[in-house]
This record gives C-alpha cells, structure tokens and sequence, in this order.
C-alpha cells in the first residue's frame, strides 16, 4: 500500500492549488480525480478566461462578498491569503490578465494559462496526480497516529494522515460534477447544509412569462433585489431577458439569495425619476405613451410594457396622472415570483454544503475528526458573482495547505 502525508480528493481550483503549496512545503502529496479533463469548471469559467479573482474585495471585512449559515466563517482565510497574493502569483508565472468590471480580473489569453500555472505549481511540489481515478471508498484507519484509506478504483488502496476533500458541488453535472463531497462529510457525521442552484437564472410560468418572452436578448442595467427588513439584499447590475425566464449578472447575483417562493423586485430605470419625467412630457410631448418610455427603456420593452393597459395605449398627453404614476410604479418596482431556476445545469456554484460549524476557520479542518479538511465549493460558503468563488477557492485551499502536519 502506498503511503503519502495527505490524499486530496478533488483537482479543481482548490485542489490543485492545495496540492502545489502542499507540496512545495515538503509534503509528500496524491491528489485523486475521477474526470478525465483536469479543472474543466475553471476551463470554461469566464466565458473561456477565467475570472480569477476580485481586486475590490475588502481584506478587512472580505465577509461582506459572500454568503453562508456563518457568513463570518470565511473571513480568517480570505484575509490571511488575499486577491492581491493570487496576483502576484499569476505575475510570478507571466500570466497577463485585465480587469473587466467592478474588479475583476480575467485572464487575457485562456483559462488554460491559469490551469497550466496550477498544474506547474504542482509539479514543483513533487505532487502525484491520478486522473482519471475515482475513489470507491473512505475510511478512518486505526492506530495512535490515525489517518485515512482511500480505496481508489485503479491504483488500489492509498493511506495518509491527512485527507482533504476538495470536490466541489452539484454544479455543472455535464462536466462531472456530483455530491460525492457531501456523501463524504455525512459518512463522518457532519451536517450539511441544504444546497441549492446558485448564480443562476430564474425562470417563471409560461403564461406569466408570455409577454416577456419575445424579448429574449435584451440586456440593460438595473436594480434588483430579494428578501424583507434586515435581510433584504441588492445588486445594481445588468439583466438579460431570456425565453423562459431572466439572466444576466443581476439575476445571477440576486438568485443565490432569493428563496423559493418569494418575489424579486426590479427597478427598470434605476437612474431616472420616471414619473416626474413622465408628468413632464405630458405638459409638451404629443408622442404615444409607449415611445416616450421608448427614450429610457428598449423599443421592444417599452412597446411590450404599455400593452399591458390599455390606458397605457395613447399619447402621453392624453393619459391620466392616475394612469402615468401606475406606469412609473410598475417599472419602477416589477415585482415577480419566479417558479424556479434553470437548475444545477446552469448554476455557477451550489449554495450550502459542509457546516462550517463543523470547521476551523483557521485550518480547515473538521474539528472533532483530526486529519480530515474540506475546502473549497463543498463548504457551505458562497461569493459573489465576479471572482469572489474562485478567490475562496485559493484561500481556503492556501489555509488548510499551510496548517497540514508534516
């Protein structure tokens, strides 16, 4: 039976980037993946380059970018290992990169750079990677040292100290992904928090959704948000009307905190007062109500937008203040129940996963199970859209790396 210090299960992001640090501290590492692609959510994240990380997270209070049962939980190692430490390791390897939007940063050629950079990482470290190579079963060995064997399906049966799972989520099951992680930390008794789609888009009833549908393709900043009182979360970002339902960054931002069932409000024209707009041009304009709204929202959205009334189908001259307030209202404030997601097939991340209850904040570690970590997406920790995940995936990866026993 071959013998390594620590056996990681996983080599995405937070895997393979474990693994190099791992290794480059001495540590004899095997890091084990059932796909036969290496990092293939990190491949085609980006639109194809890779948001890496995020320039604007606060190091101070990094929290604030993410979601979970304890949203301070991630706050340790994103401040320990930050966006900046990550940049000077892309620097280190030569990697150009650029900032796109609001902090994020992208790769300039290809994913692929960054996945190569962590695979070179890798070797550095003398780490062993067998993929593709399921594991069939874990267990926790016996003895005063402790540690883990892992039944793997083509090399047979590997023992290590330490164990670290790094296997993601649910999200995007074309591409291998699966809940192994979660039956993993449930064999161990750990909870798992209720997972669920996250940056995703929302979908609504077809009939409900009927006089939208046509508009499939149009794409506009809003403002948006979820929830009541004190839990009430909100982006001003870009929306994406689709056949069944909305996308863009603004829906996928408000989807990983919307609950089913509850309702979404939209404001259309976030930068205009629209009804004292639309009271303005009622005193000098002598255009339909549909193409005045035409001056701040799409053609095609203003038109479907006054079908919905027909006091709405007239010269703006001509319409009530009753009726002109209750359009303003109505864009202003678009309430809508969406009926679901486009699920886990289209999710960037899986909201919930491993109780960080359960783990040291510090370390990584399950706290009642020496030896075991779990790092990464299967923890119940979620960012941001725009580089946030992937910069959690870095942290929490550096802060078990550096905490594993020698």
């Amino acid at each position: 039976m071959q013998v390594f210090d620590v056996i990681i299960i996983g080599a995405g992001a937070a895997g393979l980037f474990c693994a190099g640090v791992a290794g480059q501290r001495g540590l004899r590492v095997l890091l084990v993946d059932h796909s036969a692609k290496v990092a293939e959510k990190v491949r085609i994240s980006g639109g194809g380059r890779a948001n890496f990380t995020n320039r604007d997270i606060d190091t101070r209070a990094p929290q604030q970018h993410y979601l979970g049962s304890s949203q301070n939980f991630c706050r340790s190692a994103l401040s320990r290992y930050t966006p900046a430490d990550f940049i000077a390791l892309m620097q280190r390897h030569h990697i150009p990169f650029h900032e796109k939007h609001k902090g994020q940063l992208f790769c300039d050629h290809s994913a692929g750079d960054l996945i190569d950079m962590l695979l070179r990482e890798c070797d550095a470290g003398g780490v062993q990677r067998w993929q593709p190579c399921g594991v069939k079963a874990v267990r926790r060995t016996d003895g005063s040292e402790g540690g883990y064997e892992v039944d793997t399906e083509h090399k047979g049966t590997v023992k290590a100290r330490s164990l670290v799972v790094a296997t993601g989520g649910y999200s995007i099951p074309k591409i291998g992904a699966t809940g192994f992680g979660f039956e993993l930390a449930r064999q161990f008794g750990i909870n798992v928090v209720d997972t669920r789609p996250g940056l995703v888009p929302l979908t609504f009833d077809g009939d409900a959704w009927k006089p939208y549908a046509d508009l499939a393709g149009i794409a506009m900043p809003v403002r948006i948000s979820t929830g009541s009182k004190k839990k009430r979360t909100g982006f001003d970002e870009d929306l994406l009307f689709t056949h069944r339902g909305l996308s863009g960054p603004g829906i996928l931002q408000i989807s990983s905190y919307w609950q089913a069932g509850a309702s979404i409000d939209i404001d259309l024209l976030p930068q205009v007062e629209l009804a004292a707009e639309l009271s303005s041009a009622k005193t000098h304009s002598r255009k339909q109500l549909g193409n005045v709204l035409g001056q701040w929202l799409p053609s095609r959205l203003a038109d479907a937008w006054v079908q919905q009334d027909d006091q709405w189908l007239r010269p703006v001259m001509e319409c009530s203040d009753k009726a002109l307030n209750r359009l303003a209202e109505h864009v202003k404030h678009w309430q809508l129940t969406p009926n679901g997601s486009e699920g886990y097939a289209k999710a960037e991340v899986t909201v919930g996963g491993v109780d960080t209850a359960a783990l040291s904040a510090q370390t990584m570690e399950v706290k009642a199970q020496a030896g075991l970590y779990f790092i990464g997406e299967v923890v119940d920790v979620t960012g941001w859209l725009g580089g946030y995940n992937f910069q959690w995936a870095w942290s929490s990866a550096h802060a078990c790396a550096m905490a594993l026993p020698q």
